[in-house]
């Protein structure tokens, strides 16, 4: 009986979240080395079919690479990185788009089979993510800058109850198609919308003052105290991105911001239906 009040009690707590969301539009973004961990992702996937039955409008931007680096290297073609970016040509952008379109299929298939209605959107399609090469200090071939988002096909495809999943690829006034970054392209996408919420799917608990001590974790943070974290070097690395991210979807008219670890179960669920959460929120 008190297992029973317990389960009852969390489902109390979720109803405020439940009616404040429903018919909101999330903006999740999933990839690296946990899309290959087959356990993390069912949960992940789970707990995105469970918002999508609370009523939730959910889209899930992918990325994928590992999965590409892995395949450039079975192929002998050498992968180079130009201010985090990868240089991309022909041969390698058709690699990217092969890749991203396995791990598009494989998702939208795995959401499928848990009970939810999802599509499967790239990004080059529908002029869905607008792009213009990006400029870099060298060539960095066919590596693209978002400049838009096609908002309406996406809710659209959300007004049909789907999960939308996004594989990041966009395409220029040139009709050339770019390589795009799935971290920005998420952020682009929620600011589109504008999404209620803009969730980073990672790999770490989310923002620590130290790495070394579990009770530096941060659970809130503003866009001024994000900004001071970077100038003194507790935000750093491949952390800078995400955070920016986060930043430019809230300038973007974003409600909320979250960078949770998908290691966690139901760290979606815990992030977004209860009052304490279980990542780093950045606000406005």
């Amino acid at each position: 009986m008190e297992e029973a009040i317990r389960k009852a009690d969390v489902l109390i707590e979720a109803l405020p979240y439940i009616k404040k969301f429903h018919k909101k539009v999330i903006v999740i973004k999933y990839g690296g080395s946990m899309m290959s961990d087959a356990k993390i992702r069912n949960g992940v996937l789970e707990d995105i079919v469970f918002l999508n039955f609370m009523g939730l409008r959910t889209i899930l931007v992918h990325g994928g690479g590992p999965n590409i680096s892995d395949r450039m290297r079975a192929s002998g073609k050498k992968t180079e990185f130009v201010e985090g970016m990868r240089v991309t040509d022909e041969e390698t952008l058709k690699v990217v788009e092969e890749e991203l379109m396995v791990l598009n299929k494989m998702i939208v298939q795995e959401v499928n089979d848990l009970g939810a209605k999802s599509v499967g959107l790239n990004g080059k399609d529908f002029d869905l993510i607008q792009a213009e090469k990006k400029k870099a200090k060298i060539d960095i071939g066919l590596v693209g800058n978002i400049k838009g988002v096609n908002s309406a096909l996406l809710n659209e495809e959300l007004k049909k109850d789907k999960v939308a999943v996004v594989l990041p690829m966009g395409v220029g006034k040139d009709k050339k198609v770019y390589n795009v970054n799935a971290d920005e392209a998420a952020s682009c996408i929620a600011s589109s919308l504008p999404a209620e919420k803009f969730v980073l799917l990672t790999n770490v608990k989310g923002i620590m003052r130290n790495p070394d001590d579990k009770n530096s974790f941060i659970s809130t943070l503003t866009i001024k105290d994000v900004n001071g974290l970077i100038e003194s070097k507790v935000i750093q690395q491949g952390m800078i991105p995400k955070v920016n991210a986060c930043i430019a979807a809230l300038r973007g008219g974003v409600k909320k911001t979250h960078i949770i670890d998908a290691r966690t179960p139901h760290a979606l669920l815990l992030e977004i239906f209860t009052d304490k959460g279980v990542g780093t929120e950045i606000i406005c």
